[in-house]
């Protein structure tokens, strides 16, 4: 089990946060990039607690979309996955978390998906070069809405390159709201690198507003945790998966682990 660094709250340096999420029952931690880390230190922290880094979290892909209609803009981009590639290896993790493209009324569909994998494409020999897999991310991006169509995009983006470059990074919660998890990870299958976790409660939607479904805790929503456990172990998955939740301090961190235990049945990470 892992967490994102902006869940915890407390500590000054980077092997006090750690040693916080360590005492709360983690295993590991993805931190952000571009970010302010220096791979010393982030090395330093992990021999000193036992805290693995296991992936890291594109920084830039809202502000700065691979398929934003400024070129200039896509430059900066793909300059930006690419340090996030360098820091993946630096910090010996495996993953860069990576949303590919944003549609919207000015970023059009058909588009946001040609000029996302000429990105993808371009920093593909950086990734295979240094061990790095690049992992999607279902979220709320009016973009690749079916799990069809993301196991099409991957495939695609692998195609003749010997080695899986790329993968999917699924969110278990992201797509309650128009779908079934276990539907997602039966057709995604091997393509499931690693996997976010949060909930959803569609009743929370329907009562109070759309954004509101997830105001609940993880084991409290419509996930439906035994039906995502059996269709995992169907696709033989393994893997990392990390909490994206609202954070806190050690309590509330320990309580997230303790509900994420529970919900994958397990008492490790």
């Amino acid at each position: 089990m892992a967490l994102k660094i902006g869940m915890i709250t407390g500590g000054a340096t980077l092997r006090e946060k750690f040693q916080i999420a360590r005492d709360a029952g983690f295993a590991g931690v993805e931190l952000d990039s571009p970010g302010p880390y220096d791979p010393d230190d982030v090395l330093d922290a992990q021999r000193e607690t036992g805290l693995e880094v296991h992936g890291v979290v594109l920084s830039t892909h809202w502000s700065k979309p691979f398929n934003h209609p400024d070129q200039s803009v896509r430059d900066e981009a793909r300059v930006a996955l690419q340090r996030a590639i360098r820091d993946c290896h630096a910090f010996e993790a495996t993953t860069v978390l990576v949303v590919p493209a944003v549609v919207n009324q000015t970023m059009a569909y058909a588009q946001a998906y040609t000029l996302s994998q000429e990105a993808m494409r371009a920093s593909a020999d950086l990734a295979d070069e240094l061990g790095v897999q690049i992992a999607f991310e279902n979220v709320w991006n009016n973009f690749l809405l079916s799990p069809l169509e993301a196991a099409r995009y991957c495939d695609e983006l692998n195609d003749g390159r010997g080695r899986r470059t790329f993968g999917w990074y699924f969110d278990i919660g992201n797509v309650v709201n128009f779908g079934w998890p276990e539907q997602w990870i039966k057709t995604l299958g091997e393509r499931i690198l690693k996997l976010d976790v949060k909930e959803f409660s569609r009743k929370r939607r329907d009562d109070e507003g759309l954004w509101k479904g997830f105001g609940v805790e993880i084991g409290e929503g419509d996930v439906g945790w035994e039906r995502v456990r059996e269709a995992l172990q169907s696709i033989g998955y393994s893997g990392w998966a990390t909490a994206e939740v609202g954070g806190g301090d050690s309590e509330r961190l320990t309580d997230i682990s303790r509900r994420m235990r529970g919900v994958f049945g397990t008492d490790g990470g």
